[in-house]
């Protein structure tokens, strides 16, 4: 049981030691701030107290409010002199008021003269130079109950307090943290299930692709979808966002490309479905830039639509030369009327598409240089007889050793398509 009677010399510190093991007994904020207050009104004879701290938005924010017996005030922002709390927490310094009906700094404020406020002392909660908040206590009934001497009692409790609190605050940002990595990584193992970990194995044929997320989760993905023709689909797209809300339309972006990939009509009708739902089922809906091709296996042909995204570069062995496969429609999730075209080219032995998004070009070095396409081009144009692994691998080594240990801006993501012929 503390000893409330006597604050003097050797009961004073007895108190404040006992105080600082009470706060510091709970890591739960709420918990300690009702400790906080329910103690000082016990040690100062008060009727009331209250604890407000700046929130995000450099606005006090009432965070405990309580009576005798323990007792929680209701709206307490309507219950105190909000003249006095401000002051203070601007101040940094302490008011001590005996009879704030006839104090002429406060006797004509409408919360004192309304609530029938008499004795009030208020101290600010500083951590070092920062002020966090303020510890409030009052007397309607009883005028001159505090003296100086008690508003240095409540000054020595909140500078006891304050550490506590902010304990408290720093320990439940951890556990935030600490939930939010969790649930990131959790985030990141669906997302990442959603991207193909292989390629199937088709003579003539070699496909190459990565997916490095700049974040824990991206908002890029790539995909390929065979049919029951012997031929395959492939999918770059990008999500012109980052974080959470990006990796969340990546998913459904996803979702309904596939399920717009009908066998029996073209690649464009597909794309054009695919946008329309985008557009209609999504309340925010986020720009989308799509690569969609089909390839023809037997033959080689293959049918692209390029949905504001980079132009994949296709480089043609025969003829040694690189073609930029142009935009044949706008973004996606954004225009639900817009209407996709579609071409196509000849792919032949030696031939390859190189597919990416905007990350490859933008990562840049801790000089600010983009890597920009003139590097991608020279990487490329080295390793055009490699298989398609290793011509993914000299791209991400490339890119890796320009920007060094910078950290990166924007998710990477390459898929590269070569037709190598049987006899390769």
């Amino acid at each position: 049981m503390l000893d409330y009677g006597s604050t003097k010399s050797g009961h004073r510190f007895a108190l404040l030691y006992k105080l600082s093991q009470t706060f510091c007994s709970s890591l739960d904020s709420t918990q300690v701030l009702d400790r906080v207050i329910d103690e000082v009104i016990k040690a100062l004879n008060a009727e009331r107290g209250f604890i407000a701290l700046w929130n995000e938005k450099s606005v006090l924010e009432f965070r405990s409010a309580r009576g005798l017996n323990k007792s929680t005030i209701d709206q307490p922002e309507f219950e105190i002199s909000r003249g006095v709390v401000k002051e203070v927490a601007k101040s940094g310094k302490g008011i001590c008021i005996s009879d704030a009906q006839s104090d002429v700094r406060f006797q004509k404020r409408p919360s004192v003269l309304h609530l029938h406020l008499r004795s009030i002392l208020c101290v600010p909660l500083k951590l070092k130079e920062n002020i966090l908040g303020v510890i409030y206590i009052d007397n309607r009934m009883v005028t001159g109950i505090f003296t100086e001497k008690d508003l240095e009692l409540l000054s020595a409790i909140a500078s006891t307090a304050v550490i506590a609190i902010e304990n408290a605050r720093l320990y439940e940002l951890a556990v935030e943290k600490g939930r939010l990595e969790r649930e990131l990584q959790m985030a990141y193992r669906v997302q990442s299930s959603l991207i193909p970990k292989y390629f199937p194995q088709i003579p003539g044929w070699e496909f190459a692709a990565c997916w490095q997320p700049a974040r824990q989760v991206s908002g890029d993905f790539y995909d390929y979808i065979s049919d029951s023709k012997g031929g395959m689909k492939f999918v770059i797209a990008d999500v012109t966002d980052k974080g959470m809300p990006a990796a969340l339309f990546m998913a459904m972006t996803r979702t309904i490309v596939r399920a717009s990939c009908d066998e029996l009509e073209s690649l464009a009708k597909s794309i054009t479905r695919a946008n329309q739902l985008i557009c209609t089922d999504s309340a925010l809906s986020m720009p989308v830039t799509l690569f969609a091709c089909q390839v023809n296996l037997q033959t080689g042909q293959l049918v692209y639509v390029n949905a504001g995204q980079n132009p994949p570069i296709f480089y043609k062995a025969g003829e040694d030369k690189f073609i930029n496969l142009s935009p044949t429609g706008m973004f996606m999730g954004f225009e639900e009327e817009a209407e996709f075209q579609q071409e196509s080219i000849q792919l032949k032995p030696g031939d390859l598409v190189v597919c990416y998004t905007d990350g490859v070009l933008d990562a840049n070095n801790n000089q600010w240089e983009l890597f920009d396409m003139d590097r991608f081009l020279a990487v490329i144009d080295e390793n055009v007889n490699a298989s398609a692994k290793a011509l993914l691998e000299a791209i991400e080594g490339a890119v890796c050793s320009f920007v060094g240990d910078v950290l990166p801006y924007d998710d990477i993501t390459v898929l590269i398509i070569k037709r190598v012929g049987i006899s390769q």
